[in-house]
C-alpha cells in the first residue's frame, strides 16, 4: 500500500475514533432544549432597575467601558445580572473591569464569585456619554463581539484584557449576545447568534452612522464572526454613501465562518476595491492546533476560515510533494483592477498555539498577542515579527529559536494591572 495512503487511512480511523467518542455529548447538545426557567421572563425585567432614569456621571467612574446587551437580565435585585436566555429588547450598559470576588453567604461561608461591575443606563445618556467619549479620542472606537462557549463574565473580561493589551484609551464597546457558556450547547449558541443578526446590524447601523464616528476597529471572534460579517454588509448597502469605510480595521480571531463562503461571497462584498482603497482591512487569525473549529468542520462539514483544513485532497498531496505544510488558507478576493492596498492578511499561529483548544491564541500567546496589539494599533508594519509564507497575504508567527520562552500572562496582560 502507498505510504501517504496510509497515512491517510490512519488519519481517517483516528478521527473516526474521537468522532465516535464525541458523537452522544454532540447529540445530547443538538437535543437538549435551553430551559426557559422556573421564573418568568416578565418577572425577571419587571422592575424599574431594568429602565433605568439617566444617573450622574460620577455613577460610572469605575465603568469605563460600554455594553450593548441582548442577554435576559435579572432587575429583581441589585446588582442586575445578565443571564444566557434572550432578551425582550436591546439594552445598554457601562462595566468595569471582572474580577473574582470573596461573598460570605447567609450561613457566614466564605466562596469565591465571579462579578462584573455593571449599571444598565438609559439608552439616551448611553449615546450621549459614548458620544462625548469618542470625539475626545479622534472620533476612534473599538467594538468587540465574542463567540461561542461566553458567559457576560468571560466575554467582559475578553474586553477588558484587549482594552489592556492595545493601550488604546478610545471607548471599547462590548455586544453581549446570548451565548450559553457550555461547551455542549454549540446549537443553541448558533440559534442565538443568527437570532440576533436584527439586533446587530441596527446597532452596527446606527453607531456606524453617527458624523462622531470616524473609525471602527472591529474585533469579532469565533461564531461572533458570523454575526459581525453580514451586518458590516447589510451597513454598506444600507448607507447614504454606499461605502462606510469607517468600519475599517476588522479583526476575525478563529472565525468559525464557512471558508468557502467568506471567499466567494463576503470577501468579495466587504473588500471592495473602493473600501480597501479607503483603506478597509481585513486580518484574520487561524490554527491548524484549533480543536473548537476542528469540531465545527466535522459538525458543518466544510472547513472553517479559521482553520487552515484542506477540503481538496489532491490540493494537500500537491502541497507535501512541494514540501509545504498540508494547510489551505482562504484566497484572496479578485479584482478587474487592483486596489492600491492590500485588503486581506491571514496570520498562521499554530506554531504559538496556546490552552487545550487553541482557540484563543490572539490572547493567549504572545507572539500572537503583540501582533494582535499592533494590528488594533495599526502599527503591524514596524513592530511586525512575521514570517512570510508561500502565499502573499498569508504569513507566520513562529518562534524565536534563540530566544527565551516568552512570558504569555504578562505579554497578554491576561491580569489586571
Amino acid at each position: 500500500m502507498d505510504k501517504s495512503l496510509a497515512e491517510w487511512l490512519t488519519g481517517q480511523a483516528r478521527q473516526l475514533r474521537f468522532c465516535l467518542f464525541l458523537l452522544p455529548l454532540l447529540v445530547s447538545a443538538c437535543i437538549s432544549p435551553v430551559a426557559y426557567g422556573p421564573i418568568p421572563h416578565s418577572d425577571y425585567v419587571a422592575n424599574d432597575r431594568c429602565r433605568p432614569s439617566p444617573r450622574p456621571e460620577e455613577q460610572f467612574a469605575d465603568k469605563p467601558y460600554f455594553a450593548v446587551i441582548s442577554r435576559l437580565p435579572d432587575c429583581r435585585t441589585e446588582p442586575v445580572v445578565l443571564l444566557s436566555q434572550r432578551s425582550d429588547a436591546v439594552r445598554y450598559a457601562r462595566f468595569g473591569t471582572p474580577a473574582d470576588m470573596e461573598i460570605t453567604d447567609a450561613k457566614g461561608k466564605v466562596k469565591t464569585e465571579e462579578r462584573v461591575p455593571i449599571a444598565l443606563a438609559s439608552n439616551q445618556q448611553w449615546w450621549d456619554d459614548l458620544a462625548a467619549e469618542t470625539e475626545k479620542h479622534d472620533g476612534r472606537i473599538l467594538l468587540y463581539v465574542h463567540g461561542f462557549k461566553e458567559t457576560f463574565f468571560t466575554s467582559a473580561r475578553d474586553s477588558a484584557q484587549i482594552a489592556r493589551l492595545s493601550g488604546l484609551e478610545i471607548p471599547i464597546v462590548h455586544y453581549s449576545w446570548p451565548s450559553q457558556g457550555e461547551f455542549l450547547k454549540y446549537a443553541a449558541d448558533e440559534t442565538n447568534m443568527y437570532y440576533n443578526e436584527r439586533q446587530f446590524r441596527s446597532f452596527l447601523t446606527r453607531l456606524a452612522q453617527q458624523p462622531w464616528t470616524k473609525e471602527i476597529i472591529l474585533v469579532a471572534h469565533s461564531l461572533g464572526v458570523r454575526l459581525a460579517i453580514p451586518a458590516i454588509e447589510f451597513v454598506d448597502r444600507n448607507s447614504s454613501n454606499a461605502d462606510s469605510s469607517n468600519i475599517s480595521n476588522i479583526i476575525l480571531a478563529s472565525p468559525d465562518i464557512d471558508r468557502q463562503d467568506f471567499e466567494r461571497d463576503i470577501a468579495e462584498t466587504v473588500l471592495t476595491m473602493r473600501r480597501v482603497n479607503n483603506n478597509r482591512r481585513i486580518t484574520v487569525y487561524v490554527s491548524a492546533r484549533d480543536r473548537a473549529l476542528g469540531l465545527s468542520y466535522n459538525f458543518h462539514g466544510y472547513p472553517r476560515l479559521g482553520r487552515p483544513d484542506c477540503f481538496n485532497p489532491f490540493e494537500a498531496a500537491s502541497l507535501r510533494e512541494q514540501g509545504y505544510p498540508e494547510r489551505c488558507y482562504a484566497a484572496k478576493t479578485t479584482y478587474d483592477t487592483e486596489p492600491e492596498k492590500s485588503g486581506l492578511t491571514i496570520i498562521d499561529t499554530t506554531a504559538v498555539s496556546r490552552g487545550q483548544s487553541g482557540h484563543g491564541d490572539y490572547l493567549r500567546s504572545a507572539l500572537a498577542c503583540s501582533d494582535f496589539a499592533a494590528v488594533v494599533n495599526g502599527t503591524e508594519s514596524k513592530t511586525s515579527k512575521r514570517k512570510a509564507t508561500r502565499l502573499l497575504h498569508v504569513f507566520e508567527l513562529v518562534p524565536d529559536p534563540d530566544g527565551a520562552e516568552p512570558d504569555d500572562l504578562a505579554v497578554c496582560r491576561r491580569k489586571p494591572d
